[in-house]
């Protein structure tokens, strides 16, 4: 014979239950957020970074020419030298120049491999997104229908047996040896 089970109360079931549902609903939110920052990253690489430092290489080298420029014409010009200033014009916009570059290399890397390095993770988020939409909340049913089963054997079952201990099953019955009730 099958041993009865000896359920009180599906409380603990229905608090596991409830702080699933509040996990699903903190969690979501998230997720959403996370899915969304990769979004705008990306595009703040693709576009805003990379125009941006286009346009700073294009007036960085427009500085440069101009002071070259003007350093050239100062050694074209007999009436005077030219001045330790002018140089160190053409010094400091040729650094302009060189970081502006720089700069735009490392926007132009980045926007190539930023899918390689963040893909991996946005399928790990995909995946959790997936599992929240769909695994839970059919998780949070069932625990439900778990409850109602508790529920309903609980209220089946006659009133005392639920909490009866299991020994019951090994008191002596009246057909033993002795033959009679002690």
């Amino acid at each position: 014979m099958a041993e009865k089970a000896h359920v009180t109360s599906s409380e603990a079931i229905e608090l596991f239950r409830a702080s699933l549902i509040a996990y699903v609903g903190k969690t979501r939110p998230i997720l959403e957020d996370g899915a969304d920052e990769v979004s705008r990253t990306r595009q703040w690489l693709q576009n805003d970074r990379r125009i941006h430092w286009e346009n700073q290489l294009r007036r960085r080298t427009k500085a440069l020419e101009e002071a070259q420029q003007a350093l050239f014409s100062s050694r074209l010009s007999n009436l005077r030298e030219t001045t330790s200033a002018e140089q160190q014009a053409v010094a400091r916009a040729k650094r302009a120049v060189a970081e502006a570059e720089e700069k735009l290399k490392v926007v132009k890397r980045w926007t190539r491999d930023f899918d390689n390095h963040v893909d991996p993770l946005v399928k790990q988020l995909e995946g959790l997104r997936t599992m929240l939409a769909n695994t839970m909340p059919k998780a949070a049913a069932y625990l439900a229908q778990t409850i109602k089963a508790i529920d309903a054997y609980v209220g089946v079952a006659p009133a005392g047996v639920a909490s009866l201990p299991q020994a019951t099953a090994q008191e002596p019955d009246a057909s033993d040896s002795k033959g009679g009730i002690s």
